[in-house]
């Protein structure tokens, strides 16, 4: 269930989407409340599960990862054991950013990030396959990024 945000509440979501490192301070400047208040307020979202947590994003070529994909992956039989084990699996393995349960002709889709194209073949082939029920994996491998944002469009949601 959605929780009711104020334009407070929507100004702090967006200031730390931005830039999850302002102070408390600078925060409170940029959105014209009191340093206490903000920070109550800030306290509350994070209690209610509104902001999950802070992060660092990093530049995953300069460690090195020059391969980004999307698998796809089907499961034989399709069940809810066949796939909660493959979704336990899949929670372990740090190469896979994101898993999700899709509809159409796929079962999962998977963000995967590798060092090089011959270091991902190997991990579909030893990693992915060898999970108990994978029956078809297919891959798209990233050209280029032309949008990317991990930033929730909080003012437009209404």
């Amino acid at each position: 269930m959605a929780m009711e945000l104020d334009a407070y509440d929507k100004a702090i979501i967006h200031a730390l989407q931005e830039d999850a490192s302002i102070s408390n301070i600078e925060l409170s400047k940029q959105i014209g409340l009191s340093p206490s208040a903000c920070l109550a307020r800030t306290k509350n979202l994070k209690e209610q599960g509104v902001i999950k947590q802070y992060t660092a994003l990093v530049d995953e070529k300069k460690l090195g990862i020059g391969l980004i994909a999307f698998t796809m992956v089907n499961l034989s039989p399709l069940n809810r054991e066949v796939a909660n084990n493959f979704l336990a699996t899949i929670n372990e393995i740090p190469n896979v950013l994101e898993c999700y349960t899709v509809t159409g002709n796929r079962d999962f889709l998977l963000k995967v990030v590798a060092k090089d194209i011959a270091t991902f073949r190997d991990f579909i082939i030893d990693t992915i396959m060898a999970i108990p029920g994978v029956h078809k994996v297919e891959t798209s491998i990233v050209m280029n990024r032309d949008k990317f944002t991990l930033t929730i469009p909080i003012r437009n949601v209404d």
